[in-house]
């Protein structure tokens, strides 16, 4: 390599160092500036609960919620616009699943497709209210670093937090899930001591809520938890933080795994003042 060459290339990299470092200053500014207000007022309006989560976990929850929209594409469908009240419904909801944990903001995530209401898909491995054959979706997560969410379904659920059901953190569940590359029920564990309880605690309940489900008996876990194990750890994700208290009085050991997962205790969020 000739002396010439050499120095361009040093010079090609400082250029791109430089852009690069000039990226970097300009995503922690966006990160870390002061949360807007009007964001908290959005929350407030559309998202209940937000208001009975410690202060400590709101200061997290607002760093998250801006690391996602910074880093995250909104693409609306159908005809609709993409506004601040979609970006923060949908991430901040997202983000709940991330409190206190590590392993980054949905890394492998890049867009979120939304559609103002249900939408008809041709593949059939999604999560739906209906019957599993239907073509109606509320929402769909890709392995392939997307997720699809029916609008009017996002701020339902978020208005009505304690229902059990929750088309955000259900698909959000699933992103966790297949951050290993596999949906499959089991998402990264940190350490490989606790795939053991992990795979014993799940397989028990998959099974007993398949069996109430054959029975026609009803249970805290939605049927469509027991379709397959990826659909019951999203499933058991959405009770887990709607409906702590009844989790863990019918499956405390469900219950255990998935606060040991998700580091925080909905229970207490959803104590009357």
């Amino acid at each position: 390599m000739s002396f010439q060459v050499y120095i361009f290339l040093m010079i090609l990299g400082i250029g791109a160092y430089a852009v690069l470092s000039a990226r970097r200053r300009r995503r922690w500014t966006a990160i870390h500036a002061p949360f807007p207000e009007a964001w908290e007022n959005i929350l407030d309006k559309n998202l209940p609960v937000y208001g009975r989560i410690p202060e400590s976990l709101r200061l997290q929850l607002h760093l998250l919620i801006q690391t996602f929209i910074y880093d995250k594409t909104f693409e609306g469908c159908g005809g609709l616009v993409i506004d601040d009240e979609i970006r923060v419904t949908v991430a901040a909801q997202a983000c709940m699943l991330l409190l206190n944990r590590e392993g980054g903001c949905y890394p492998k995530l890049r867009t979120i497709l939304v559609y103002p209401s249900s939408y008809v898909a041709k593949e059939k491995e999604s999560f739906t209210r209906e019957a599993q054959n239907t073509s109606a979706r509320l929402g769909e997560s890709w392995t392939l670093g997307t997720v699809v969410l029916a609008w009017d379904s996002v701020k339902g659920d978020a208005l009505h937090f304690t229902d059990g059901h929750n088309v955000t953190m259900h698909e959000f569940a699933h992103q966790l899930d297949q951050e290993d590359g596999a949906g499959d029920g089991v998402p990264v564990l940190g350490h490989f001591s606790a795939y053991t309880a992990w795979a014993k605690t799940f397989s028990e309940e998959f099974e007993r809520l398949q069996l109430k489900v054959m029975q026609g008996r009803d249970d805290v876990l939605y049927d469509y938890g027991a379709v397959n194990p990826a659909e019951f750890f999203a499933v058991a994700t959405e009770t887990f933080f709607e409906k702590p208290g009844r989790l863990r009085e019918m499956h405390p050991e469900l219950y255990k795994r998935m606060q040991e997962f998700y580091r925080v205790n909905p229970e207490e969020w959803m104590k009357q003042d």
